[in-house]
Formats: structure tokens, sequence, C-alpha cells
């Protein structure tokens, strides 16, 4: 069933859907349900009353269930699951991917997951309590251990015929990997084409690649994501200490990490710290607690601009006019510098630029921020005179510009470096931050030209 939005496009009701399926005993539409927005699909599946879920799981199968269950937010998927009993919980997690599985697992309490994990079959449940054991940040918070590796001394011809054995279990193969048999360290990789096309009676050791892209499980995830996009793969093998292969990390749970981390960067860029749980599930303290700290920081920065303007009253008191072109003055250099701040914290994510770059940002923005300067000094004056000041503070305006774009561009562009440099996130230098930097030096700025150019004391 559809429903036509006031924009025009069309929106699964999966509600009227699910409660479809229970009453007339068909099993519902999956394809409907994939498409439906996650946050709905949730919130219709929480709605269903324990009894209703579990008549759903006998329409749906575990498997469908589980296919289901892993396009939700780990927190939802949990909840969703607490209201199965626990073998039928453990049931549809034997179904998923095991580090999906373990995703949702540690929503769980403690004991009320091992009590489920006990239920599991031995098999998934060790590759759930391995994954679990991993820091959730971690590249080995995001692997799969579902990979395939075969020996080095097999003929093409043993290596298929082995694949063909694991290929049910495996259900995707990426990437064959060769590891050597006694201590699973990683040795080499090669593409299941490369082996069905090669002579039969060549050795695998003949046909992998030896340069073997890899991360070690204790990087941070998002690391491994970026590297993993940056190449264009479909899997990364995780190692440990001693170059043994754990795991994989997909494209897929790739493409989740760095979702997840460009919506944390936006959450900084906006001035407050970045939710762990969606908007929603937040309580008032909660989102209370993000903000305050920001704010107070920048209200520090507020009052360093209002005891600038305290300092140079005597000025502004002798020239009235110059008051009219603060917030111009102030407005330019706060957009110039988010504008610089946002393009260097977006190309330093995707591994563009590096601290070892800091002096050719400096000089790009330099130079970016001279030209803007020009452009801004120029518009500055030309609305000075437009209000009859163009003589007399149309050039000390026009000057000012040009400083304040410029040292705007230059702060900004050095500032996310350094920060970077000292493990410090460089999303913290938010839009807001670098205005309220600006505001106060660029006050400064201003009223020490006017003094100098209009003879002020």
């Amino acid at each position: 069933m559809e429903t036509l939005t006031p924009h025009g496009s069309a929106t699964l009701d999966v509600r009227a859907e699910l409660r479809a399926a229970l009453s007339n005993g068909h099993p519902p539409d999956l394809a409907l349900l994939r498409a439906a927005p996650r946050e709905e699909l949730a919130q219709a599946l929480a709605d269903l009353s324990p009894t209703e879920l579990g008549r759903l799981v006998t329409r749906l199968g575990d498997e469908a269930l589980a296919d289901i269950v892993a396009e939700l937010d780990a927190f939802d998927a949990a909840r969703l699951l607490g209201k199965l009993g626990r073998a039928q919980a453990a049931d549809v997690l034997e179904e998923m991917d095991p580090d999906d599985a373990a995703d949702v697992m540690g929503e769980f309490e403690e004991s009320e997951a091992e009590a489920i994990l006990q239920e599991m079959e031995q098999e998934e449940a060790e590759d759930v309590r391995e994954l679990l054991t991993y820091p959730p940040e971690s590249a080995a918070g995001i692997m799969t251990p579902d990979f395939v590796s075969v020996a080095p001394y097999l003929t093409a011809d043993e290596a298929l015929a082995q694949l063909g054995r694991v290929a049910e279990e495996a259900e995707t193969i990426y990437y064959v990997y060769v590891t050597e048999p006694s201590s699973g360290r990683l040795l080499g990789v090669l593409s299941l084409r490369s082996l069905v096309l090669s002579p039969r009676w060549k050795l695998v050791s003949q046909l992998m690649y030896t340069e073997v892209t890899r991360v070690r499980a204790d990087a941070d995830q998002e690391t491994a994501a970026r590297l993993l996009d940056k190449n264009n793969y479909l899997a990364l093998p995780v190692v440990d200490e001693r170059d043994r292969l754990l795991g994989i990390i997909t494209a897929d749970d790739a493409a989740d990490v760095l979702l997840e981390e460009a919506g944390e960067d936006i959450e900084r860029l906006g001035g407050s710290q970045p939710l762990e749980e969606p908007y929603l599930r937040a309580s008032i303290f909660h989102l209370f607690r993000k903000r305050v700290l920001w704010l107070l920081v920048l209200f520090v920065g507020g009052a360093f601009t209002g005891s600038v303007l305290n300092s140079f009253q005597s000025v502004l008191d002798q020239v009235v006019a110059l008051t009219f072109f603060i917030p111009l003055l102030i407005g330019i250099g706060g957009n110039v510098g988010s504008q610089t701040v946002t393009t260097l914290v977006r190309a330093m994510g995707v591994g563009e630029v590096h601290f070892r770059d800091i002096f050719r940002v400096f000089w790009r923005e330099a130079a970016v921020g001279l030209l803007l300067g020009v452009v801004m000094g120029g518009v500055t004056y030309a609305r000075a005179w437009v209000q009859g000041y163009g003589f007399e503070i149309g050039p000390v305006v026009a000057v000012t510009a040009l400083f304040i774009v410029l040292w705007a561009a230059a702060v900004a562009a050095v500032l996310p470096l350094v920060l970077h440099r000292l493990k410090i996130d460089p999303a913290v230098v938010s839009a807001p931050f670098i205005s309220t930097l600006v505001d106060g030096t660029g006050l400064f700025m201003y009223c020490t030209i006017a003094q100098v150019m209009l003879g002020l004391r």
C-alpha cells in the first residue's frame, strides 16, 4: 500500500502492510518493507506486540526477518529482538552477518546477550563473541570473519574445489585470500576470475598478488573505511600484530562508517558535539549536554569582542559612523573563515590534505584571501560611498575588509591542520567558532586601522 505525500512522492505505509499481513495470513511484501525509511520501519515493528511479532516471524521466516533487522539501527534491532523469546532471537541472529549480529548484541545487557548466545549454534556464537571483544570504533569492530582463504601450495584446480565446498557458507566471495596454513598469516590475494581462468596445474603461490593492502585490527574504523573507499576495493583484509588474517571489511560496512562520520562532522561544524543515538531517541538533558560546552566557549569569544569594543570606545565616539560598518566587516570575516574551514575539513577527511601540506595550504588560501579581500574591499568602499562616507570612512572600511579577509583565510587554513596534528578532531573548528574568533580580532583590526588612517587617539 502506498500513500502520496504533498510533494507527490510515494511513501510506504509500513503499518498498514504489516497489519494486512497479520490479518490475512500472508507474508508482507519484503521489497516494500526494504524500501521503507529505516526509522519508519523500526517504529512500525516496535508498535507490534510480542504475540504479533511472533506471528510475523512465522509468516516471514528467520532469514527474511534477519534481512529486515540488518537494515535497522542496532538499538532498534535489539529492541525488536528483545520482544521475541531467546531461542527465536537466536535463530534470527544466526541468519545475520556476524558483524551485524555483533552490533545488535552489543546493545543488550551483558547477561541477556550471553543468554541469547547460549541459544545460538556454537560456531555462529563464537564468531559474535570474538567480534564483541574488539572496540566498536576499531577496524576489527566492523569486520566480518566470513572470508575465503586457501593455502599457497594448492593448484588452481584444488583451490577451486575447496571454494566449491565453502561457497554456500561464504555467500559472497569478494577475493580469495592466501594464508599460511600453520599460522594464518596473510601471504597474498587473488581474484576469483584469475583463479578460474588460470591453467589448472598452476600453484596458487604463482597466481597470487603479494602486495596486499591491509589494515591492523586496532586501527580506527574511519581510517580503514577511507582506505577501502580510496582504492575502490570490494573488501579490505584486517590483520593482527602478527599479520594473521582475522576478517574483512566490506564496501557496504565502509559506506556506513563514512556516512556516520560525515554526520558527526556536520554536527561539529554546527558547533555541537555529535550524538551517539538518533535525535528523537536522545533525552532533553543529553541534547543540552552536547551543546552547552560549545556555547560557553563561544560566549568567551563573544565576551572578548565586547572587551575590544570597550577598549576602543573613545575612537568610536569620535567617529560614530565607524559603528555602522562593524556588523558588515566582521560578517565578511566570519563567512570567509567558515568557507575555508569547511573546505579544508572535507579535504582532510577524504585524505587530500595532510599536515605536511600546511605551507602549500597557507599560501593557496592566502592567495585566494587576497583576491577575495580586494573584491570585498571594493564593494565595501562602494557601500560606504553610497551612504555618503566615501571620502573619509570609505578607505578605512575598504582596507579593513582586505585585512580581515586575509586574516580569516590564514587562520582558517592553518588551525585545522594544527589541531589534527595535535590529535584533535579538526571539525571542532566549527563555523561558529571561527566566526567568533574573527569577530573579536577583526574588530581590533578595524579600530586600529581607523586610528592610524584617521589620526585618532
